[in-house]
């Protein structure tokens, strides 16, 4: 049997840090958490990624608060996706108790009650901000991938974004996308053969019920003015990191609408946050609950999406947090890229619970003083198994870790101190506004109306039949306007910022 004294050196030989790091426990050996083997995290490798699993029950929502808290104190900002609606706890103080209290000196911290900066956010009618972008920004690509749209699908979709930018057709909302649809095979069909060729009728349609498909998830309020600017994620109040929870608890059926939503935040991030290279701390954190939500109802082509910007994202400066209960609920390819790893209990009560069980073993490194198969189904709640990075980029000692209490509430918020953190949100006057510029759908059903005001026109009786030579400038009313001349001129002038990256991820550049 290993000693105490071999355990906490083995603990401190592996966590020798230059700079700043989290405490996220301490050491548990044969059953008994050990003073003095605390577990650290240095921040500088948190942009490196993580995962925090288990069963439910075991804790892992806690730990999750716990990150978030440590990072605020630190001065990280941090971002959340709270479908248990369990989060928002973090804006007002925890309470002291003797098992809290005596929980925090065994580990060696001290334990200090305190609200933390919150900023409550919404994809859908929920109180908070309200979280938007524009379908010109999501670009055709990620447009078709969120989708699933097959090749010739996707070339529909190209074809209808380039003939919207060429005649300055800003596509704002869904009702945009489908009203733009409806032209190419109605009225414009003529005009759109004559540029690009004819378009199948039967692809038009096919996309224009996936549209509806994820207006029924309550896409309809994502897409829209005024789009949110990601940069306000990275604020600071007194010197703590701001926490954005945003809050998904009516969309946890809606997992197409959760896909989306994460991966256009990924990829405006990705696009907007310049270039950090190695810094001592990240520069912001997300953290993914329910994560299997996205993975299991992702498409391949959105998963590749989603692997390559994890992949590429923590060069900006960000750390990606996967928060699911096992970890073969997130794919191969994306659970290689996790530096952190905390693991809760997980519980055998199927063949197939124990095949999990032992393939969750070998994702962590080996230990000389545990059984990692019999650790994981022996923890209690509040107690995980983790490892890090080192600030080399080498994994640390395997821990069996009592984790540190919260400082923050454990319980949500009333609906009175909900009213209270909206009210007092700097954002929710920028961003909650009800804007419907002229866009597509306007500039369209303006031109058809004066396409057939003048038709109407052209076949009342006139006062005496004349017959004429035909010249150029008797050209009618009807070829005139199909130069579409007054939706370049509009567009040019209220849209001229619009802009999209050629693979689909947002611009960086946002209309205010």
């Amino acid at each position: 049997m290993a000693s105490k004294e071999q355990f906490i050196q083995h603990m401190a030989d592996g966590q020798v840090y230059k700079n700043d790091y989290i405490i996220l426990g301490t050491g548990i050996l044969d059953g008994s958490p050990v003073s003095g083997a605390q577990v650290k995290v240095p921040l500088k490798t948190l942009n490196r990624h993580g995962l925090i699993a288990g069963a439910t029950g075991t804790g892992k929502t806690k730990t999750l608060q716990v990150i978030a808290e440590q990072l605020s104190l630190k001065g990280v900002p941090s971002v959340l996706m709270d479908l248990k609606g369990d989060l928002s706890g973090l804006a007002m103080p925890g309470e002291a108790s003797d098992f809290i209290m005596k929980r925090s000196e065994t580990i060696g911290v001290d334990y200090d009650p305190q609200g933390l900066p919150v900023e409550l956010m919404t994809l859908s009618n929920e109180k908070g901000v309200k979280l938007r972008a524009t379908v010109s920004e999501f670009g055709p690509v990620l447009i078709s991938q969120i989708l699933e749209l097959n090749d010739t699908q996707r070339g529909v979709v190209a074809l209808i974004f380039r003939y919207c930018d060429l005649h300055h057709l800003p596509l704002v909302d869904l009702k945009d996308f489908k009203r733009v649809l409806q032209y190419v095979i109605k009225e414009g069909k003529s005009e759109i053969e004559k540029e690009f060729g004819a378009v199948s009728s039967a692809s038009v349609n096919t996309i224009m019920r996936k549209i509806i498909e994820l207006e029924q998830q309550g896409a309809d309020r994502f897409f829209g003015e005024l789009s949110f600017d990601v940069n306000d994620f990275v604020r600071t109040k007194d010197g703590k990191g701001v926490v954005s929870i945003i809050r998904l608890t009516d969309i946890q059926n809606k997992p197409k609408l959760f896909s989306t939503f994460m991966l256009s935040l990924l990829s405006e991030i990705y696009e907007t946050f310049p270039e950090q290279g190695d810094a001592k701390q990240p520069k912001l954190c997300l953290f993914i609950d329910e994560a299997h939500l996205v993975f299991s109802n992702a498409s391949k082509d959105l998963l590749e999406k989603i692997e390559a910007i994890v992949k590429l994202i923590r060069s900006k400066g960000v750390g990606v947090y996967f928060c699911t209960q096992t970890p073969t609920d997130v794919p191969d390819s994306v659970l290689g890229q996790l530096g952190l790893k905390v693991q809760h209990a997980l519980r055998a009560f199927t063949a197939k619970d124990r095949k999990a069980i032992t393939k969750t073993a070998e994702n962590y490194p080996d230990s000389p003083f545990y059984n990692t198969s019999e650790v994981l189904t022996s923890m209690g709640i509040g107690e995980a198994l983790v490892t890090a990075l080192n600030e080399k980029g080498i994994p640390t000692p395997l821990a069996h870790t009592l984790v540190r209490a919260p400082i923050t509430r454990m319980d949500i918020l009333s609906d009175e101190e909900i009213d209270q953190v909206v009210r007092a949100s700097s954002l929710v006057p920028k961003y909650n506004q009800d804007l419907d510029h002229d866009s597509a759908f306007e500039i369209l059903e303006r031109k058809m109306n004066k396409i057939q005001e003048a038709q109407e026109k052209a076949e009342l009786p006139g006062p005496a039949p004349r017959t004429t030579t035909r010249t150029p400038k008797d050209e009618s009313l009807l070829e005139e306007l199909s130069k579409n001349t007054m939706v370049r001129q509009m567009g040019r002038t209220l849209f001229r910022e619009l802009a999209r990256g050629i693979l689909g991820s947002f611009s960086s550049s946002k209309r205010r």
